[in-house]
């Protein structure tokens, strides 16, 4: 049986999960309608990552007898003011995810549900790697400048990441 507790901010995890979703649909619209599709299908992906960590968490919450209670989900910005600075608000969120998810491992411990500790240590190594990834397309944006023809280019390449997840610069 999950401690209500760490069952509670599992729940609120969910939450946060699924506004990632939302906000990372929202960035991939604003890159459609700026013509980069490359970028558009990239959030898209990480959109339908972050709906898999939040079923992680659902399911995890049900197979220990737990109850799933979800919240409303808050309106994420609709629009940046460039590729750049929509890369960076994705490496400010994933910071904050970050310490969500520190958050949860120190409520696990708290409550000696070893469980739940052992079960996040896979989100603990994901966050690693959403950052990480985010900072290299920050890193690339920030080289490349204002050239338009660098643009194209890594829109095209970001556009490789498979649509699921996974590979192709976005974590799992």
């Amino acid at each position: 049986m999950i401690d209500k507790k760490v069952e509670a901010a599992f729940n609120e995890q969910i939450n946060a999960e699924m506004y990632s979703a939302y906000l990372y649909l929202a960035m991939s619209a604003w890159s459609q309608e700026q013509n980069l599709p490359g970028f558009g299908g990239w959030m898209q992906a990480q959109a339908m990552e972050e709906m898999t960590h939040a079923m992680k968490l659902y399911h995890h919450i049900i197979e220990r007898g737990g109850r799933v209670v979800l919240g409303a989900i808050d309106k994420p910005p609709i629009g940046w003011a460039s590729p750049l600075a929509m890369f960076e608000a994705v490496l400010e969120h994933e910071q904050k995810v970050t310490g969500l998810i520190n958050g949860l491992v120190d409520v696990a411990e708290a409550q000696k549900d070893r469980a739940a500790g052992i079960f996040l240590q896979w989100f603990v190594t994901e966050q690693v790697e959403e950052e990480a990834s985010a900072d290299a397309v920050i890193q690339q944006l920030k080289m490349m400048g204002d050239a338009p023809h660098a643009l194209f280019m890594m829109d095209r390449e970001l556009g490789k990441r498979p649509a699921a997840g996974g590979g192709g610069g976005g974590g799992e």
